[in-house]
């Protein structure tokens, strides 16, 4: 059973939303920091890429302007958004604190 976007940011794990473009420069950079944040965080977050171009109703709903933008779900509610590039030390922080 496939879950839908929906069941998997009400998670209770926080669930880290990429929001990229295959075409876009900063979201190529981005995805190797979110490989690593992901191997020291383990299962202690979930994180979940979506291609704006491809899921453009999603991009639309959460006001995706920009590419990369990271959104930050805890039990289905937003409690951290940021567009462009940010480090590996900062996104362990913002998880860790949500």
């Amino acid at each position: 059973m496939k879950s839908s976007f929906s069941d998997i940011i009400h998670s209770e794990t926080p669930v880290l939303v990429d929001f990229f473009a295959t075409w876009c420069g900063p979201c190529k950079m981005l995805g190797p920091i979110l490989e690593q944040v992901k191997e020291e965080l383990g299962d202690a977050v979930k994180i979940v890429k979506i291609d704006v171009d491809k899921n453009q109703p999603l991009a639309t709903k959460y006001q995706v302007r920009g590419v990369p933008t990271m959104i930050l779900f805890k039990n289905g509610k937003q409690v951290w958004r940021q567009s462009g590039v940010v480090q590996k030390e900062q996104l362990k922080q913002v998880i860790a604190s949500s």
